[in-house]
């Protein structure tokens, strides 16, 4: 069987250290030009910064994040959880790193005393996902034969270990919605026809939340968003879902992302998942720029040692 291995002699190239030199050069302008590996991870979806641990092309950030966000044709950022895809608004990055999404089936002040069935909001808890603290639900015309809704802090001191269990009727927010203006809608119990019942209540899990629906006409969520202001005012109620994310930072991700060595993005290999340094454009074609600086400068050393013919070229001093 004959191989099918081609020599450096088959393609007309000599295995001198000048041809040497000038196929290595040939590599490094094609691979500087040639799209880099992390091209392909795009760093925004319309308004919304795309930054690690999250990507929207696969093999791009965490491996715990994969298939999370999906960025439509039309620009569109959306959280894929169980319960459905939601409109992502912002993601802060910072020191309080955090997810704000929208439910178009929740109820807005927008829809008064008309309420719809919603679907329960749900998140997979296995991709270091989790419910913020700083939301707020609220519970409309629940049945009072099912659901305990009484002003909180009374029932609690009366009923301290069935404190968690109950809606609390006499919530702020049920008194002071979001976009509602000095408008009343709510009532802490059901008995007046003129309001509906509102309460607010935490579930701890997904299936806590499904049970309030099951007594309920539907709900919303709120979330408390930090102005940066000083007291009271440091903190302002906006519709939507919070959800708080960790960061996995890992010493290959450190070292990938530092700048004195060209700036990579820390992403993963999409069949084992193990970690990847993906180099940017600019590292990449900063890395050509040193390797033909290089030769070039090593092709002046050589042709400084050349012997000197006076002008003769023959085969033995030729560079090219």
């Amino acid at each position: 069987m004959s191989s099918t291995s081609i020599s450096l002699s088959q393609i007309g190239i000599s295995s001198s250290p000048r041809s040497m030199i000038i196929l290595l050069l040939i590599t490094i302008i094609v691979y500087s030009i040639r799209p880099a590996e992390a091209s392909v991870c795009r760093t925004s979806c319309g308004k919304v910064p795309i930054s690690y641990p999250f990507g929207i092309d696969d093999g791009c950030g965490s491996p715990y994040y994969r298939h999370l966000l999906v960025c439509s044709q039309s620009g569109n950022l959306e959280l894929r959880t169980p319960s459905g895809r939601y409109p992502v608004r912002t993601i802060s990055y910072g020191s309080d790193p955090h997810i704000l999404l929208t439910d178009p089936f929740m109820w807005n002040c927008q829809d008064g005393n008309k309420f719809r069935p919603t679907r329960p909001f749900s998140l997979d808890t296995s991709t270091h996902l989790s419910l913020s603290s700083l939301n707020e639900y609220l519970f409309f015309n629940c049945s009072e034969s099912h659901v305990i809704i009484e002003p909180k802090p009374i029932f609690c001191e009366r009923n301290p270990e069935r404190c968690d269990s109950s809606c609390d009727s006499s919530a702020y927010l049920c008194r002071h919605m979001p976009d509602c203006g000095s408008t009343v809608l709510f009532r802490g119990g059901s008995s007046d026809d003129d309001f509906a019942s509102c309460c607010s209540y935490y579930p701890k899990a997904t299936e806590s939340l499904r049970l309030m629906l099951r007594y309920c006409t539907s709900y919303t969520s709120v979330y408390w968003r930090n102005t940066g202001e000083t007291q009271p005012y440091d903190q302002v109620p906006e519709y939507g879902v919070r959800v708080d994310f960790e960061t996995p930072v890992t010493t290959n991700c450190l070292r990938c992302q530092d700048m004195n060595k060209g700036g990579g993005t820390c992403g993963f290999d999409i069949h084992s998942q193990d970690f990847l340094c993906l180099w940017t454009a600019s590292a990449a074609s900063v890395a050509g720029v040193l390797g033909i600086g290089a030769g070039v400068w090593y092709l002046k050393k050589v042709r400084a040692k050349a012997p000197v013919t006076c002008g003769v070229q023959t085969n033995d001093n030729r560079l090219f």
